[in-house]
């Protein structure tokens, strides 16, 4: 378990087990983040994708009823613009951290997720909620906008008509909602989540980390391009797996019918 710039309790934690990485949010009694949160945020999320060991990646909460309350509103006062730049361009850094991960990204949404925790669960490749969590954005209602890439990432994710009715009326929507819209993918009892997301990152972790990593960056970056330069990019891609050893391996695995040995 680690922390990262903080002298007090942890905020962030990191757990692995069986190459899974749990990033989770620990500020009691709601995970409102603070600025030191959103920055142990980042270099957790940095430690986790760095660890060789950690093959897959979650995002979720270590307290009981909320995944996240979003900012702690207290930081936001009598905020300047400069300063609200320098938290946006923070939050901007998290962003860039989830979308550019080598790893898949999954998040066990629990409780009440709302603002910038669920923010985060938006650039993830899947997302998994406990049957009662409750989704929103609610910053229309003081004055504001989601700042964690989330006007980019929400239309890309369940449309702009969508997305601009969720985010125009600030309310919180039940998973079953959120699960139709797309805000999530699987819905599961709240005291099997844990479990059922352990489950399916481990199933994730035996495979090709080579060929798990070439199919998040063409779908991520290929979903911001033209089809011709989703072409282009998905035949580079291919040629730089076929010059690998996993591909080699998984050829001779099938072959052989035996168990494939993937590079680590």
């Amino acid at each position: 378990m680690t922390q990262a710039k903080s002298t007090d309790r942890p905020t962030v934690l990191l757990q692995a087990r069986n190459g899974v990485g749990w990033v989770e949010f620990a500020r009691p009694p709601v995970n409102a983040f603070t600025r030191a949160m959103l920055d142990a945020t980042h270099d957790v999320l940095a430690a986790a994708l760095a660890d060789p060991a950690i093959r897959v990646v979650v995002l979720a909460s270590a307290v009981e009823r909320y995944f996240s309350a979003g900012a702690d509103l207290a930081a936001f006062k009598g905020m300047t613009g400069p300063q609200m730049r320098d938290w946006t361009l923070r939050c901007h850094d998290v962003v860039r951290l989830l979308r550019g991960s080598a790893k898949p990204l999954l998040a066990a949404i629990n409780g009440t997720a709302v603002g910038g925790g669920l923010e985060m669960t938006l650039h993830c490749d899947l997302r998994f909620a406990a049957r009662d969590a409750r989704l929103g954005q609610p910053e229309i209602n003081i004055g504001f906008l989601p700042p964690i890439a989330t006007t980019q990432a929400l239309v890309r994710l369940i449309g702009r008509p969508r997305a601009i009715r969720y985010l125009y009326d600030g309310t919180l929507v039940p998973a079953e909602q959120a699960l139709a819209w797309g805000l999530v993918d699987e819905l599961v009892e709240p005291a099997a989540l844990r479990d059922r997301v352990q489950a399916y990152a481990e199933t994730l972790a035996a495979k090709s980390p080579a060929a798990l990593a070439a199919i998040r960056r063409t779908v991520t970056l290929g979903g911001g391009m033209t089809f011709e330069d989703g072409l282009a990019l998905e035949l580079e891609t291919v040629v730089s797996l076929a010059d690998g050893p996993d591909f080699a391996e998984g050829v001779d695995a099938f072959l052989a019918k035996r168990p494939p040995r993937w590079t680590r």
